[in-house]
């Protein structure tokens, strides 16, 4: 089995209480963050009807992000130490810190920047899918927190089925490069990841760099 997440950007509405329940859960400090909620917006330029009035389009939607414990983990690869695994039974990916020689490897090539050194322990640490929770039949601690439900945890391959497979929305990067283990449901608004530079992330400065 290949756990992984859903993504429901037409119910998100930012309030990045996932964000808050996982620092809380994980004893985050407040520069530590293993979700993020981006907030992306743009604008489409001006257009003329055929009254000669001028309309200019524009949008903005939430993406709330973690691990997505990819089919192909860039950090796994890039560990040179063994320090990052991919569960047998679960896919969830996650790091032993016995282990682990703070060299930053897996954070320089997680597309999604999911790993992060902890200077104070030099450690790498990173979302491990609440595997605790999850073994004992609860949800992560993101998913039973969010007041819209829209975050969802299981069989990824159930999700998709359920859900469609999109992952491929601004500003995430290619899941070409790692496969995600994650389905989003875009906004109305939503555009593609390859078309990311129509948009800004307008809350980089309070995002974890």
């Amino acid at each position: 089995m290949q756990y992984g997440f859903y993504f429901d950007g037409t119910r998100c509405t930012g309030c990045k209480t996932c964000v808050l329940a996982c620092k809380d859960n994980k004893n985050l400090t407040s520069e530590q963050a293993f979700r993020q909620v981006y907030e992306f917006e743009g604008a489409d330029g001006f257009t003329a009807d055929d009254a000669g009035c001028w309309n200019v389009g524009s949008f903005t939607y939430y993406v709330s992000s973690a691990c997505n414990h990819c089919a192909t983990p860039a950090c796994v690869e890039a560990c040179p130490v063994g320090t990052m695994t991919k569960h047998e039974d679960t896919g969830l990916v996650y790091n032993d810190p016995e282990t682990c020689i703070g060299c930053g490897s897996c954070v320089n090539a997680c597309p999604y920047g999911a790993p992060q050194v902890d200077t104070e322990i030099q450690k790498s640490i990173k979302c491990d899918g609440c595997h605790a929770r999850v073994e004992a039949g609860e949800m992560p601690i993101c998913v039973a927190a969010c007041p819209q439900r829209a975050l969802e945890f299981g069989d990824i391959d159930e999700l998709r089925a359920k859900y469609g497979d999109t992952a491929a929305i601004a500003p995430l990067p290619d899941p070409s490069q790692t496969t995600p283990s994650v389905c989003i449901n875009p906004p109305v608004c939503f555009v593609d990841w390859s078309e990311a530079d129509k948009g800004t992330v307008v809350n980089a400065m309070e995002l974890r760099a």
